[in-house]
């Protein structure tokens, strides 16, 4: 007996959140079809101009523009950033440092500090049993 593997397909805004762009700022084209699993390699390995556009330019979904700020998603919203914003507004939200930046970072480093502590102690009791 043979086993027929269909192509595994994912929606748009699966795709989208894995190449970590903003959906609504693809091409028609590909907000409007199925990408299968081959199509989004084939993304990644050599990425289109529009893609290489978006990524280096955005707008930018907030995972990214969250992860190129150095703070949580939350934090963003707590700073008042709910939309996407583009590489340029990133790059001045770092030159102006505004206080709300400043102290989301903090927060962001206390929690990597608090995580990193966690699983040495946690290392540690394995080490003991």
């Amino acid at each position: 007996m043979k086993s027929h593997q269909t192509a595994q397909t994912m929606k748009p805004a699966t795709a989208a959140k894995k190449l970590g762009v903003y959906l609504e700022a693809t091409p028609a084209e590909f907000q409007e079809g199925v990408v299968s699993r081959a199509e989004l390699n084939a993304l990644q390995a050599d990425p289109p101009e529009w893609l290489r556009e978006l990524r280096a330019n955005g707008p930018h979904p907030r995972p990214v523009v969250a992860a190129k700020l150095g703070v949580s998603i939350a934090g963003l919203a707590r700073g008042g950033i709910t939309e996407p914003l583009t590489t340029e507004q990133i790059d001045a939200l770092k030159r102006d440092r505004p206080d709300w930046l400043e102290r989301e970072r903090a927060t962001q480093a206390e929690v990597r500090k608090e995580a990193v502590r966690i699983r040495e102690k946690n290392a540690e009791r394995g080490d003991q049993s």
